[in-house]
């Protein structure tokens, strides 16, 4: 498949929770799932709780970025992470920020942080990001943004575990067209996540994490809502191509917990649903279905029906044309 010059071998993924759920257990995280939000409603966030941080997806406009004095909400915090510590990446490769808006929450989170200072405030409640990742982040402890954006596009770990839920296609897509064309609409992912008390949005794409102001546990909800609202606002009214997903803990830990038989089936049953729509994502159907077709072709020439299945295959494709004419 080729490979556009902007994405340095990235593919592109679907923004789906069974998509990222696999990917960050794939990359050694531990007890953590991603959760799609149907509703900017902050009692979602309380049911899921505890919940790490949120990833926003949008339609990139440019609006604000000409401007990097300030963000268009919030404050730079232009300390963050020297003195405090805290994970920031520049984006410096296209395809990836879906991933990285992630780490972005994980890595925040995981349990190397002070309880205190992520968006869990209990010890048992942090994550357990593994290995390979807690590597990564030790090797980019002491990098600018800039440098630690490089890392992480030039990760081969990472990179390969993110282009494993690309879409199988033996085809060259002709419809893809380089984005400086302005021909198609872009869009993006972001972060927020709690770290030191302060509700963070972590955008690769801005020169420093933005802060939206002091944050407890128990504000979240209502604090994400508010902010992520203000930002959907921003955009026209007929503009609702928006994805909000919150990255939490694993529920069934949850349902085991508080002895829900019932709704740990349901959640094992979505587990099994996002394994098999994930596989069929990485399986390239082309030869399976040629297969089929020429099994399905010498059936009707056998029993003398070809040329009669050809005609109405014909007059059918001649009917959705004209429907589609009007």
């Amino acid at each position: 498949m080729a490979e556009d010059a902007a994405s340095g071998g990235w593919s592109t993924i679907e923004s789906d929770e069974g998509v990222f759920t696999s990917l960050i257990e794939q990359l050694g995280v531990k007890e953590v799932q991603v959760e799609e939000l149907f509703s900017l409603n902050a009692d979602w966030f309380r049911a899921l709780s505890p919940v790490y941080g949120v990833i926003f997806l949008f339609k990139w406009t440019g609006q604000g970025s000409e401007n990097k004095a300030a963000p268009q909400d919030g404050s730079y915090d232009r300390t963050a992470v020297d003195d405090e510590g805290l994970f920031f990446a520049a984006q410096t490769i296209q395809n990836a920020c879906g991933t990285q808006a992630i780490l972005s929450v994980v890595l925040n989170n995981d349990k190397s942080v002070d309880a205190s200072s992520s968006g869990a405030d209990e010890a048992g409640e942090r994550i357990d990001i593994g290995p390979a990742l807690q590597e990564f982040k030790d090797f980019t402890a002491g990098f600018d943004a800039s440098l630690r954006g490089e890392t992480l596009s030039n990760s081969e770990m990472i990179r390969t575990v993110h282009n494993s839920f690309a879409k199988s296609s033996p085809f060259v897509d002709e419809t893809q067209r380089d984005p400086s064309a302005g021909t198609e609409d872009a869009f993006h992912f972001i972060a927020y996540t709690r770290y030191h008390g302060k509700l963070y949005e972590l955008d690769g794409l801005q020169p420093y994490p933005i802060l939206h102001g002091e944050c407890t546990a128990e504000d979240f909800p209502d604090k994400i809502v508010s902010v992520v609202q203000r930002r959907i606002l921003s955009y026209p009214e007929d503009e609702i191509r928006f994805n909000l997903m919150a990255v939490c803990q694993d529920q069934r830990i949850k349902w085991r917990q508080l002895d829900e038989p019932n709704l740990l089936q349901e959640e094992e049953r979505k587990r099994a649903k996002w394994d098999f729509e994930n596989a069929l994502r990485r399986h390239n159907f082309v030869g399976f279905t040629d297969e089929v077709l020429k099994g399905v072709m010498e059936m009707k020439i056998q029993d003398g029906s070809y040329d009669a299945w050809v005609e109405q295959a014909k007059k059918a494709t001649a009917k959705r044309f004209q429907e589609r004419k009007g």
